[in-house]
């Protein structure tokens, strides 16, 4: 089965497909199917007592035995299942409409709502819980689905907070904006692409309110406070504790159905939030098996050879490197397979490849910092002839800013709003490079001064929001060149700009790379970025290199199909840049 196919499975099989999905809804369907059909056919009176059939063991009568009234304790479990889980699902239902539906209106719109709902929320957070319980029962009698229906709304701060920080983290993502400007309303919106931001995590709030509600449910019964007419989980508690001596067993029927359904109700929830997000992967199995399947779909490795290249002497060698996650089968998907890679010295070398490639987490592996979860399965990362796989944290950080430094996509939530521009260039050249305050000030005013910032004596003294985008950039790559790197990793250093803003930071960074000598990796999905900076490309799809060589030779003659297809998405008319690679002096 192909990564392809794989997606198109509906959620349910895919939830089916998984063991831990399986079991759970096995067995939560399996509650829900005795409390509904064992009611309907059972011959026993859940409330009717039989004082001549008092504590009687399990027999082929009474298949659980019998209470101390007499009553048949597995009728009376089905329906006290029945009744236990619809007041608990009153309480979601309520907590759900209430918490979730005013969370999603007041962080999308904000305004007098969101004021009032916040209001109304800190509230009802302040109130005491189960002191409200105790006080709604004595004053409308023990009816658990008042009880319940008022617990509800104590539980919908749960759903606000969750819903509201979520939807107000992206009301204003660039994707939302684009759907606003080409005419979708509010409701499309909001159905279409907020919904789906905070489905996983209403998913997962949603098993945890269920399980509250159970055991709230479950408490006040056994503390005899609810309807003792009605059989319930509780209530069968609390009489098997006080027979705990003379019958034990009756306290293992409540209690097991109780545990049960509530374990499998958080595993079914992380469940579907899962293969909703897709975050388990559609590669099942053990590791070895997972590597095998990415083997099966990956297009092979297309290498190229060249003497120029290999006269001098290599800055960064990446070799067989395979970096994993592990997926909740206690397997590995691996979304970087068999990567070899290297950068020479005074090189810009481009890796190419749209997004999910894998770009990005070959960067990360070799900065040792790849996100939580993430890790280096197979192959080899060696700089400057260390190798960099297995380094403790420490060493890395000596490389990391010093001999390896790097450039992000996204330069305005890379620069730390709570410091001033000045203190986060001159703070890495003093500890770094062991400089004076005043001397890491001095070079840094030089820098910015080199890098195109208008008056750097007073952009030194700015935060972040004072200045634009293109200056955000041109500040990163001056501290990106700081304290004299061997090796630069810039990721997508254009995307966030204008063209003429790309223009002259590409021109940026190719007049700096060529007076420093510092060698350049360029990850990119643009092929006219790498036209413009490049002297060797690799170019990356689903984790593999497919096809590798000088940036004149690939532009000319690109030998696999997904080359062609990414130089066939630039503009044509413009011939290739020549190799802008001398050769090393001495050589």
């Amino acid at each position: 089965m192909t990564r392809k196919s794989a997606g198109k499975i509906g959620l349910t099989t895919r939830v089916f497909a998984n063991l831990n999905g399986l079991i759970s809804m096995g067995i939560i369907f399996t509650i829900i199917l005795f409390g509904i059909i064992v009611p309907e056919i059972s011959p026993w009176d859940p409330s009717a007592p039989d004082l001549y059939s008092t504590l009687s063991p399990p027999s082929s009568v009474h298949w659980f035995g019998t209470d101390s009234a007499g009553r048949d304790v597995f009728t009376r479990l089905a329906y006290a299942t029945r009744f236990s889980l619809a007041t608990a699902t009153l309480a979601v239902i309520v907590a759900l409409v209430f918490g979730a539906i005013s969370g999603l209106v007041a962080g999308y719109y904000g305004g007098w709502f969101d004021s009032l709902s916040t209001w109304a929320i800190s509230i009802i957070m302040a109130l005491p819980g189960l002191v409200v319980l105790l006080a709604v029962i004595a004053v409308v009698g023990p009816s658990m689905w008042i009880a319940m229906t008022v617990f509800g709304v104590l539980l919908a701060p749960a759903y606000y907070q969750l819903v509201y920080i979520t939807v107000r983290g992206v009301r204003n993502e660039l994707y939302v904006d684009a759907a606003r400007v080409s005419g979708l309303g509010d409701f499309r919106i909001i159905s279409r692409h907020i919904l789906g931001v905070v489905r996983a995590p209403i998913i997962i709030q949603t098993s945890i309110v269920a399980i509250i509600a159970i055991s709230i449910q479950a408490g006040i019964e056994f503390l005899g406070l609810g309807d003792r007419s009605a059989p319930s989980w509780g209530a069968m508690v609390n009489d098997a504790f006080v027979q705990i001596y003379q019958t034990p067993t009756l306290v293992i029927w409540p209690s097991t159905v109780i545990a049960l359904f509530s374990i499998s109700l958080v595993v079914f929830g992380n469940t579907v939030r899962d293969e909703l997000e897709k975050t388990s992967s559609s590669l099942r199995g053990s590791p070895a098996k997972s590597s095998q399947l990415v083997d099966e779909v990956a297009a092979p490795a297309i290498t190229h050879i060249d003497e120029q290249r290999t006269s001098r002497a290599p800055v960064l060698q990446i070799s067989n490197l395979a970096v994993g996650y592990s997926d909740s089968q206690g397997g590995i998907k691996k979304v970087v397979n068999d990567v070899n890679l290297t950068v020479y010295e005074g090189e810009v070398v481009g890796l190419v490849g749209e997004s999910g490639s894998g770009k990005t987490q070959t960067a990360f592996a070799v900065l040792g910092l790849l996100p939580s979860g993430g890790k280096v399965v197979a192959g080899s990362i060696i700089f400057e002839g260390k190798e960099l796989i297995g380094a403790s944290e420490k060493d890395l950080n000596k490389l990391r800013g010093g001999r390896i430094s790097y450039i992000p996509q996204e330069p305005m939530s890379n620069l730390d709003a709570s410091f001033t521009i000045g203190s986060q260039l001159v703070e890495p050249m003093m500890k770094v490079m062991g400089l004076s305050k005043k001397a890491a000030t001095q070079r840094a005013i030089e820098l910015l001064t080199r890098v195109g910032i208008p008056n750097p004596m007073v952009t030194m003294k700015r935060y972040p929001h004072e200045i634009s985008g293109g200056q955000a950039q041109r500040v990163l790559i001056a501290g990106a060149v700081s304290c004299n790197p061997v090796l630069i990793i810039a990721d997508e250093p254009t995307t966030a700009l204008d063209v003429t803003v790309q223009a002259e930071v590409l021109d940026l960074l190719r007049e700096l790379q060529q007076e420093t000598k510092t060698s350049l990796l360029l990850v990119t999905h643009n092929f006219g970025v790498v036209a413009d900076l490049c002297d060797y490309i690799n170019v990356m799809q689903e984790g593999r290199l497919v096809e590798s060589g000088p940036v004149v030779e690939i532009f000319k003659n690109a030998k696999h199909p997904y080359t062609n297809s990414l130089l066939s998405a630039i503009l044509d008319g413009g011939p290739a840049r020549p190799s802008y690679i001398q050769p090393a002096e001495g050589k």
